[in-house]
């Protein structure tokens, strides 16, 4: 169209016509030549927006792939009924996986602990320590009584038939679980720590004896128990805990004069966890290698989930309750934050607990979620999750407590109140000196059952689906752990000695300046 055209028209009497023609033609073309650069436009923003997202994100997409990845395998493999040594070498990624990550499990947490402790002074690593301690009874006793409720809700007892093969359990009682507690708090050798616990051994022994009475001799079988205080393997991660925030705390006390002392642990600090970095980006891998061994690995799972399904129900819904109710409400009336925010940053933990049924391998992804993307102090992060790992266990003290009454159910047994009761306080103790290793709340369970005198034998039928539930609590011992720590900062983030905008990685610069230096002294016989 040339503009000629109009030109030679335009001052004919019709021409203004032609003119507002040509002008509405014009403003046509304009505003669709703009639309289409628009469109461009924002369609370049979309790719490039998505390509951020991916970039962002792309350890935790290629981490649920490999979930679902795992599952379809396992559940693929499983009908072709694989032997053992094929399960072996498909469960190999996951296992080297898991290795690795447990080989620098324990020198971040020594380094974390000692490095966090060092940089607080003694009222505050106090306040620290009494309040995370609080907030782990109270939710582990909370969630031991909501999963008691839920089993008198939902009666999963109800219509499930016993298993004829009883096996017999050792015998595990109450004290002994919390004097061994007491023992591993307080090692008597920090090295033996890292690599063993104490733990003690109860041994049956049957005794013939014959006593004289005015009828005759009368033989007499008697059973006696003694009591044998053994090592066993495992890290005594509490203990060490203990050790090391003892080293912090002196650390603090003598200030300068353990200045290269106290750099080195933080340097160790970021040295492991730029190693895990890279070693999780293995994770799709290792998470699709274990969930595929475990799956391949079931025999008759539509039998299994008939006679246990309402009990699997039961656990499965107090544990999404606990953490999309129970805990996002505590956070909230605790902290004033949104809690559903602060649950989305925690999707990478959550999966890795998910895949490796262990809360210690996930606490890499724990303090990152808590120190980088909620803004947490890492002095308060690196001594609340590793604490929270030893002593905190809300889905286990859930899954226990539901699982006695469950048993006290089918073997036939009345429970009352006070059962009830001592359930629920039990179990909520009982879960502080619970290993974060698979399966470790079976052997609570036991203690429990022992306690009640309820018959331990059939605790074989949890087994059957031990693989599920395993995963499901550990998932909610993450979660825990993760707002223990929020709600700990809240309390404490007025208390630590720290200076405005110096991060706590560059503690040093605060003992370079002669001044800064008298200062926070000053400050902290204060606080003393």
């Amino acid at each position: 169209m040339k503009d000629g055209k109009y030109r030679n028209v335009c001052y004919h009497p019709l021409g203004y016509t032609d003119m507002n023609l040509y002008k509405h033609e014009r403003e046509s073309l304009t505003s669709v030549h703009i639309t289409e650069h628009e469109a461009r436009r924002r369609l370049c923003c979309l790719a490039n927006k998505i390509e951020k997202f991916v970039k962002k994100n792309l350890m935790l997409i290629l981490t649920f792939a490999g979930i679902v990845l795992g599952f379809s395998i396992g559940f693929a493999i499983r009908t072709a009924q694989p032997s053992k040594d094929t399960l072996i070498w498909i469960g190999m990624p996951g296992e080297l996986f898991l290795r690795t990550l447990k080989l620098l499990i324990l020198p971040l947490i020594v380094c974390s602990v000692i490095s966090g402790s060092a940089s607080l002074d003694p009222k505050s690593n106090g306040k620290i320590s009494a309040i995370s301690f609080l907030f782990i009874v109270i939710t582990n006793i909370l969630a031991g009584v909501f999963g008691v409720v839920l089993c008198i809700i939902f009666k999963p007892g109800d219509g499930v038939l016993l298993s004829k093969d009883i096996k017999e359990t050792a015998i595990v009682e109450t004290q002994d679980i919390f004097i061994d507690l007491l023992r591993n708090v307080f090692p008597d050798n920090m090295i033996k720590a890292t690599f063993s616990q104490s733990q003690t051994e109860n041994k049956i022994s049957f005794q013939t004896i014959e006593r004289n009475t005015t009828n005759g001799t009368i033989s007499e079988v008697v059973q006696t128990i003694s009591k044998n205080v053994k090592d066993t393997g495992g890290t005594n991660v509490l203990g060490l805990i203990t050790v090391c925030t003892l080293i912090g705390i002196a650390s603090s006390r003598l200030k300068g004069r353990v200045k290269v002392f106290t750099q080195f642990f933080q340097a160790g600090s970021d040295i492991i966890l730029q190693i895990l970095r890279w070693i999780l980006w293995t994770t799709p891998v290792g998470v699709a290698s274990l969930i595929a061994v475990s799956m391949a690995g079931i025999t008759d799972i539509s039998t299994v989930f008939a006679q246990l399904g309402m009990f699997v129900l039961t656990v499965t819904t107090g544990i999404a309750i606990h953490q999309l109710v129970f805990m996002p409400l505590v956070l909230f009336i605790l902290t004033r934050r949104n809690p559903y925010v602060y649950l989305i940053t925690l999707v990478r933990p959550w999966m890795i607990g998910l895949a490796t049924t262990s809360t210690a391998v996930a606490i890499p992804e724990m303090l990152n979620a808590c120190e980088e993307k909620n803004k947490i102090d890492k002095r308060v992060s690196r001594f609340v999750i590793p604490f929270c790992v030893t002593l905190n266990a809300d889905g286990s003290a859930l899954f226990i407590s539901a699982a006695a009454v469950f048993l006290a159910t089918i073997t036939g047994m009345s429970l009352s109140a006070a059962d009830y009761i001592v359930i629920c306080i039990l179990t909520g103790f009982a879960t502080l000196a619970l290993p974060s290793i698979p399966s470790s709340s079976i052997v609570t369970l036991v203690m429990v059952l022992t306690s009640l005198n309820i018959p331990a034998g059939q605790i074989s039928l949890l087994f059957a689906v031990e693989w599920y539930l395993d995963r499901i609590r550990t998932t909610s011992n993450i979660v825990s752990h993760t707002f223990c720590t929020a709600v700990t900062y809240h309390f404490c983030k007025n208390d630590l000695n720290t200076l405005d905008n110096i991060p706590c990685d560059d503690m040093e610069i605060v003992t370079e300046n002669p001044n800064i230096q008298h200062d926070a002294s000053e400050r902290t016989t204060g606080n003393l």
